[in-house]
């Protein structure tokens, strides 16, 4: 069967892989709004007790990293289908350790099955898309990816909050919970169809000389099909383009733990109402997943590298502004800011890493960028506890996180470069 690449020859497909995105975003999204808001009230965890508040996301950051690389791997081995399969499977008891946490415990383990399974899920999501569609659509089909995921996200955040309002908060959940997930299993076992044979393809070609015009330049290992310690080492350190783009990845999540864990404390102790806080909270979805419609494919005719660092500094700028201002207008638009910020560089990190992944083993150098840069998630959040923690207030997290993303963001500025192969194809680069 003739395999052919490309977001329209491919449509259906890429469909039912925007609406698998949209899912996952939704699984993600229940968590984000009501969970840590009413933490105290609802959970039993005492006020102030920022190090145990982060807990759950520090074990979701690292949960979830682990499996993103696992997930890479595997399905290389045993195909994209099985391991999206696999992770839904893993979301089926959140909703019910939801409804019945008699502790922060049961919470806490709950984001650990939350980990799994975002971390086989969206990785399955975005690496299924690559694997159908062509070189010159890569930002784009990225940017469609997320902006899919992070309107998910965000929509979940808002309707959450009025279920929690309306119903009780642990029946909310888990009326919105199960339906999610059971609708998830269900379309992923009728429609779905696996990708891998598109990714062999791809690899078949390449190896051919049938390639694209533009060379990419790729990631150097020992063969077309290297270790996992190899691709390991590559992507984290070995190869200065790859670890450029990747610490940026792990320090950006510094943000998404902040949104998810203090955002909500801090504006519930405002006085923001729950369905106002889903809202602004909300802006900062819907403007990163919103604008992804077309930072995705600015990419693919600027490059990725300029849009990467810029995303860093406007996303730290965002985090600031918060604490400069108040008001849900202000806070509203701050969160938009970074929301922006978030939309320039979270495709096109994911972007520049796919663009110099030998198809081979592109999965397997995903799975490792997505590996560090979930982990950002329990590092972010394990520091943003302990900055709160010693210095009493919450408001000094939010500082933490500003200058973290502006301090990564120079870095991936100095140690980066371009890596689209049309703007900068390996036969335009001294052996």
């Amino acid at each position: 069967m003739d395999l052919t690449h490309g977001i329209r020859d491919n449509l259906e497909q890429f469909l039912h892989q925007l609406l698998q995105v949209l899912l996952v975003g939704f699984t993600i999204g229940m968590m984000r709004t009501v969970v840590p808001a009413l933490a105290e009230s609802e959970f039993g965890v005492p006020k102030n007790s920022f190090l145990l508040l982060t807990a759950f996301v520090v074990a979701f950051g690292f949960v979830k990293g682990s499996l993103n690389f696992v997930a890479g791997r595997l399905s290389e081995r045993i195909g994209r289908k099985a391991v999206l399969m696999a992770g839904w499977a893993a979301a089926l008891p959140i909703p019910l350790l939801l409804f019945f946490a008699p502790s922060w415990n049961w919470i806490v383990f709950a984001t650990i099955l939350l980990g799994i399974n975002q971390g086989l899920t969206w990785s399955m999501t975005q690496t299924a898309k690559l694997d159908i569609t062509r070189l010159d659509e890569r930002g784009l089909t990225i940017g469609l990816n997320e902006f899919s995921g992070y309107v998910g996200v965000a929509l979940a955040g808002i309707v959450t909050g009025y279920a929690a309002t309306a119903l009780g908060a642990r029946t909310g959940l888990l009326v919105f919970g199960l339906a999610v997930v059971v609708t998830a299993m269900v379309l992923t076992q009728i429609w779905v169809r696996d990708t891998l044979p598109w990714a062999r393809a791809e690899a078949a070609r390449h190896k051919s000389g049938a390639a694209a015009t533009h060379r990419p330049r790729y990631a150097k290992a020992s063969s077309d099909h290297p270790g996992t310690a190899e691709v390991f080492a590559l992507v984290s350190w070995r190869d200065r383009r790859m670890m450029a783009v990747t610490q940026a990845g792990l320090v950006e999540k510094f943000v998404d733990a902040l949104v998810w864990v203090f955002y909500p404390v801090f504006l519930y102790r405002q006085g923001i109402s729950l369905p106002n806080i889903g809202w602004i909270i909300g802006v900062y979805g819907f403007v990163w997943g919103g604008s992804q419609f077309f930072t995705g494919r600015l990419s693919d005719h600027v490059g990725r590298h300029r849009p990467n660092v810029w995303g860093m500094w406007i996303c730290g700028a965002g985090v600031a502004l918060m604490l400069l201002g108040d008001g849900v207008a202000w806070w509203s638009m701050s969160a938009a800011v970074s929301g922006f910020g978030m939309a320039l560089l979270y495709p096109n990190l994911s972007a520049a890493i796919a663009d110099i992944s030998p198809p081979t083993w592109r999965g397997s150098a995903i799975g490792v960028y997505r590996f560090w840069r979930d982990l950002g998630y329990g590092i972010g959040a394990l520091g943003l506890g302990i900055v709160a923690h010693f210095s009493g207030r919450m408001e000094a997290a939010f500082w933490f996180v500003a200058l973290s993303m502006f301090a990564s963001g120079a870095l991936l500025w100095w140690w980066g470069d371009e890596t689209h192969p049309r703007l900068n194809p390996e036969s335009e680069v001294s052996p």
